[in-house]
């Protein structure tokens, strides 16, 4: 079990999905933790008697990210943890994206969490315990991205800004990794995968026939932030389930069986 009572820890996109149950797994280990968003939830990440503290904040914006940051230090007079989790992207054909949404997804996805990593730095540093830094990532960064070729090209981005971040902040013990996030069922995986038989299809497709849920991103971020991980930095830590199979080889089988 991992303790982190009195550290203080940001969630960005932590009013829902994946950001929610990070939240509330640190809050589980006795973390003080703040969540952003553009709206409030209706319900707050809660954990060890205690919620999260909600602000709202477009991490797209410089001004607002800091305004988190400053609130949190002022709040709790330190900043230990920071998980850049906001990001997605709606399905758009790469020949039919316009401009600005390709300006808006990588924003989100890339520049939002590179600016926000730059303020939370500059907190961290200030402290002989320094702090660490967790960026979520996608298996879209690593493989092709029909659909979303913008997102997978600004988590690809994400991975290498992680391990240029942990080079360069390194000597104010300042560490940065990535989660190189799989296939997730949250909340909105219905509407995503094409329901409940979409979800199942592929479910079955994959080598541990589930994917992934929050709290196995969240685990792996406790991991990450913990000080027994003090010179895990620049890692691309793979929570996929051993990864998506090639599809060639499920196609394959198929006709084998249809010629048998």
């Amino acid at each position: 079990m991992h303790d982190f009572t009195n550290k203080t820890v940001i969630v960005t996109g932590g009013t829902k999905g994946v950001g929610f149950g990070i939240a509330e797994a640190f809050l589980n280990a006795g973390a003080n933790v703040f969540i952003c968003g553009r709206n409030a939830p209706e319900q707050l990440p809660s954990g060890a008697g205690k919620h999260a503290i909600f602000m709202a904040a477009d991490v797209r914006k410089a001004e607002e990210s800091q305004a988190l940051i400053d609130a949190a230090i002022k709040a709790t007079g330190r900043l230990d943890i920071l998980v850049n989790n906001a990001g997605g992207s709606p399905p758009v054909a790469a020949a039919d994206a316009p401009p600005k949404l390709t300006e808006a997804i990588i924003k989100l996805n890339l520049i939002g969490p590179m600016i926000f990593s730059q303020q939370a730095y500059h907190a961290m540093c200030k402290t002989a315990n320094g702090g660490s830094i967790i960026n979520i990532a996608s298996v879209s960064g690593e493989r092709a991205s029909p659909g979303t070729a913008a997102y997978g090209a600004a988590k690809a981005g994400l991975i290498n800004v992680s391990r240029s971040f942990a080079q360069e902040w390194g000597v104010d013990n300042v560490r940065v990794n990535a989660i190189i996030a799989g296939l997730i069922k949250t909340e909105a995986a219905s509407e995503h995968y094409g329901g409940e038989a979409g979800i199942k299809l592929i479910e079955n497709s994959l080598p541990m026939r589930r994917m992934a849920s929050p709290e196995d991103i969240a685990n792996a971020c406790l991991f990450l932030a913990a000080d027994s991980s003090g010179y895990v930095s620049g890692a691309a830590l793979e929570v996929y389930g051993a990864g998506e199979p090639p599809s060639f080889l499920k196609m394959a089988e198929d006709a084998y069986k249809l010629g048998q």
